[in-house]
């Protein structure tokens, strides 16, 4: 069990029935009244953020989340398979669970997979990556002195703002995180 009044950025915890994370908290002594605990949390199986009040007394069952690196196989229509690394078990995760990501993740690469009661609810690439382009305009000489850039879709159907001197065939890194590119590789 957890109090409210020991709430840190990154804790886990159960309420109504939903998994929550301490996105943000702040602990409020006013003037007048009892002391209360204002906290950002966010439902780590839906992702909706939503802003609390809690009394600092009040009790919540931790939630252990399980973290574990596993390898991308392949995708069958709707269902992408995945590889743990250590037991060499798969697992099939739905399209809903992996739509984000998978853009940014190819067959035999890395990522990260989080489980909540032995079901998996979120997959996360590795912070950048390397693909292919197989789709953008030509570049032109000269035209890397602007800042302008034209979209380049990668092997695997992300589709990113690239610089102009970028060309077919080119292998360039992307930021995940923000679905940036970086440079090219």
């Amino acid at each position: 069990m957890i109090t409210a009044g020991d709430f840190k950025k990154g804790v886990t915890f159960e309420m109504d029935g939903n998994v929550y994370m301490v996105v943000d908290f702040q602990h409020v002594k006013p003037g007048k009244g009892s002391a209360f605990v204002r906290a950002k949390i966010k439902n780590v199986l839906t992702g909706a953020t939503t802003e609390e009040t809690f009394n600092p007394s009040e009790k919540f069952s931790k939630a252990v989340i399980e973290t574990k690196e596993m390898q991308y196989l392949y995708n069958d229509g709707d269902l992408y398979y995945f590889m743990d690394n250590e037991t060499y078990e798969n697992i099939p995760l739905n399209k809903k669970d992996v739509e984000d990501t998978i853009l940014y993740i190819k067959e035999n690469m890395n990522a990260t997979i989080k489980f909540y009661k032995g079901e998996a609810f979120s997959v996360e690439p590795p912070y950048f990556v390397e693909l292919l382009i197989i789709e953008c305009e030509p570049g032109v000489k000269g035209n890397s002195a602007t800042g302008t850039t034209k979209p380049a879709t990668l092997e695997t159907g992300a589709v990113v703002a690239v610089p102009l001197f970028v060309n077919n065939g080119d292998t360039i890194r992307i930021d995940t995180r923000s679905g940036e590119y970086m440079e090219r590789a």
